[in-house]
C-alpha cells in the first residue's frame, strides 16, 4: 500500500501495477480495500495524514482523466477509490482497478499518481506471466518486487525480470531505497542503470587512468610460458 499510495504515488519508484495469483487474490484485495478505507487524506503538514494532494493542476487533470476513462472501461472493475476533488487542493482518493486482461494500456503507462491496476493470473501460469511482465511497463525498468515464500518462485522472478527492474525487492516495497546503502537506478527508459550512490555512478563523472612503473631490468621479459 505504501509503495503505491505514499506521496500520492508521485514517486518514480512507485508501484502502479500488481499481479495476483488466483489462490490469494480475493484475500489480498479484500484486505487492501479495508486498509485503504482506514487511511487519512489531508494537509501534508499534519503528519497523521497518510497522503496529501497531487502536486499541481496539470497532474490533477492528467490523473483524474485516467480515472474517468477507467470508470467507463468495461475491462476494468473499480475495487477501491475513484473519487477526487480540486476545490481546496488537488486531492485524489487512492484508487484500485482490477483488469480482466493483461493487454490493458494501464499496464504500459507511468501513472505517477495514486492509481493501481491489478491482474489476477492462474497460479500455474506464473512462468508465462513473468515473460509478459518483462515486456510491459511502457519501457520503464526502475523498480519491482515479489512477495513469496517459495524460494524457487523468487529465483525465477529475479532471473526473468533481471532487465525489467534495476532495483528488485523480495518481500518488501518498491520504494524507499536507503541512501548510501542501496544504490539506485534503472535501465531501458528509466536511465542508464548507473546506480546513484555507488562507484558505478561516480565513474560517469571522472576519466579513469591507469599508471604503471617498472622497477626491474628490461633485458628480460618474463611471461608465464617462459618462467
Amino acid at each position: 500500500m505504501r509503495a503505491s499510495f505514499e506521496y500520492s504515488g508521485q514517486k518514480c519508484s512507485a508501484c502502479s501495477r500488481i499481479y495476483l495469483p488466483k489462490s490469494r487474490a480475493e484475500e489480498f484485495l479484500t484486505e487492501l480495500k479495508q486498509h485503504l478505507g482506514d487511511i487519512k487524506m489531508g494537509d501534508p503538514e499534519d503528519f497523521s495524514n497518510f497522503l496529501g494532494p497531487v502536486i499541481n493542476q496539470s497532474a490533477f487533470d492528467r490523473i483524474t482523466g485516467v480515472i474517468k476513462a477507467a470508470n467507463e472501461d468495461s475491462r476494468l472493475t473499480r475495487v477501491a477509490g475513484g473519487s477526487f476533488g480540486g476545490s481546496r487542493g488537488y486531492y485524489i482518493e487512492p484508487t484500485v482497478y482490477l483488469s480482466s486482461t493483461l493487454e490493458h494500456e494501464l499496464f504500459d503507462r507511468e501513472l505517477f499518481g495514486p492509481v493501481l491496476v491489478a491482474y489476477v493470473y492462474e497460479d500455474a501460469e506464473f512462468d508465462a506471466l513473468l515473460s509478459t511482465i518483462d515486456k510491459q511497463g511502457g519501457g520503464f525498468a526502475l523498480t519491482g518486487a515479489i512477495f513469496a515464500n517459495d524460494p524457487v518462485a523468487i529465483r525465477k522472478a529475479e532471473e526473468k525480470l533481471r532487465y525489467a527492474a534495476g532495483n528488485f525487492y523480495t518481500n518488501c516495497k518498491t520504494t524507499g531505497a536507503v541512501i548510501g546503502q542501496q544504490s539506485f537506478g534503472g535501465a531501458r527508459s528509466s536511465g542508464t542503470n548507473d546506480k546513484a550512490g555507488s562507484a558505478d555512478s561516480l565513474r560517469r563523472f571522472v576519466s579513469p587512468r591507469t599508471l604503471k612503473e617498472e622497477f626491474n631490468r628490461l633485458d628480460t621479459v618474463l611471461y608465464p610460458s617462459n618462467l
